[in-house]
């Protein structure tokens, strides 16, 4: 008597339709890759910012400016890499920042990312502007941006600091990137 060797073809035609509905089934946790990765990309400059504000601390802390309170003068500003940075108790100012000034303590690529400065005197941020004290970093083209939003997960995509608020008060840095 011969033995049976390989698969039948009925055998074959039902392992690739079960593959073909677990592939159908698991595809879409798949799909949002560009989301994923504008998530990512955020938490980064997220990191960056934190990083950047307190090198820019310590050396307003040699300098012994780190109790100062926003000036527009060399009283409240440092120097990092032939750029001037200004200082709010230490802290990179947000009223003044722009990407120029960004670059000087956070490397991001200005062509992948707006800076979005908050507007002086306003208190509280609408859904179209940063609130003042702060400015918003978001991915080029990005267009689901709700600058009222401050949780982690709600829906929108963005980088938010907020300045120092005083001494000893390091300034809040939050990704949204819920709406990626």
């Amino acid at each position: 008597m011969q033995q049976q060797r390989g698969f039948t073809l009925i055998e074959l035609i039902i392992v690739i339709v079960i593959l073909g509905i677990l592939a159908v089934t698991a595809a879409p946790k798949f799909i949002d890759i560009q989301g994923d990765a504008t998530a990512s990309t955020l938490q980064g400059v997220k990191a960056a910012l934190q990083g950047g504000s307190q090198l820019i601390y310590a050396k307003s802390a040699v300098a012994g400016e780190q109790k100062t309170a926003a000036a527009g003068d060399a009283t409240s500003q440092v120097s990092v890499g032939g750029i001037t940075v200004e200082t709010d108790f230490g802290y990179p100012d947000a009223h003044t920042t722009d990407v120029a000034s960004l670059s000087g303590w956070v490397d991001i690529n200005s062509t992948e990312f707006t800076v979005i400065a908050g507007a002086a005197g306003v208190t509280a941020a609408a859904a179209a502007l940063p609130g003042g004290g702060t400015f918003a970093i978001i991915p080029f083209g990005q267009t689901t941006v709700d600058y009222t939003k401050t949780g982690e997960e709600d829906i929108s995509c963005h980088v938010l600091y907020t300045e120092s608020s005083g001494v000893n008060t390091s300034p809040s840095v939050t990704a949204v990137t819920g709406g990626c």
